[in-house]
């Protein structure tokens, strides 16, 4: 993603873990009114996807056209209304996941799994890069019946197209109970533009995105 050379990948094996998804505990606020948004009275449809840190996630899909909201959460485990540091210990059984709100007559679901197959590598097992462990599994948590019918083919069908050299591990379940995490964590990039995970991992992978999906921008 960043690795330009030998010298480049020896560093940031050592900065990484350092600046980590789970190490900062920046307090920054968002405002609150945009994320109470009322967007019940909208044609809208829900994704829920867990890639890795989910600044990552929220800030390639806040990006799209037809995406209206983008929410960092945490969905599947066994903990009733996690807090931030209980995900991060790999305990709760909770994936770090962002929910999107997409009209789906602008982007359609097949269109958002494309970009989710693109935008980490779902073969690495509760990982992703140098962030470790259960709560940054690759996963599509569906919302009915005919979401879970194109995820399973739009997997395997990744999986045939050689995307990715290694088998595709991401699991595909039932949506389970979400919890939106703390205020802090969202909108994340454009808040903490400067963040050194931000500007080492959460930047770049925008980036190629952007670079790869030129015609979903935004305006």
């Amino acid at each position: 993603m960043i690795r330009k050379n030998i010298k480049t990948t020896i560093l940031l094996s050592v900065l990484l873990p350092l600046f980590g998804c789970a190490q900062n505990k920046n307090n920054t606020t968002v405002n609150k009114q945009e994320m109470t948004e009322n967007i019940d009275s909208m044609q809208l449809d829900t994704a829920t996807f867990g890639a890795g840190c989910f600044w990552c996630v929220e800030a390639v899909f806040q990006q799209m056209k037809g995406v209206h909201k983008v929410e960092s959460g945490y969905a599947g485990g066994q903990v009733k209304n996690p807090s931030y540091k209980e995900v991060c210990t790999g305990t709760t059984g909770h994936a770090e996941v962002a929910r999107i709100w997409f009209d789906p007559s602008v982007i359609g679901y097949e269109t958002l799994l494309e970009i989710f197959w693109h935008s980490h590598d779902p073969t690495t097992l509760n990982r992703q890069g140098a962030d470790k462990g259960t709560q940054y599994r690759s996963v599509i948590y569906y919302h009915n019946e005919a979401q879970k019918a194109t995820a399973m083919a739009s997997k395997d069908s990744t999986d045939a197209s050689g995307l990715w050299p290694d088998p595709i591990v991401t699991e595909i379940s039932a949506v389970p109970v979400y919890y939106p995490a703390e205020d802090y964590h969202q909108n994340y990039l454009e808040n903490n533009p400067n963040q050194p995970y931000c500007s080492a991992v959460v930047g770049p992978k925008v980036q190629k995105v952007r670079k790869k999906f030129k015609n979903l921008l935004k305006d």
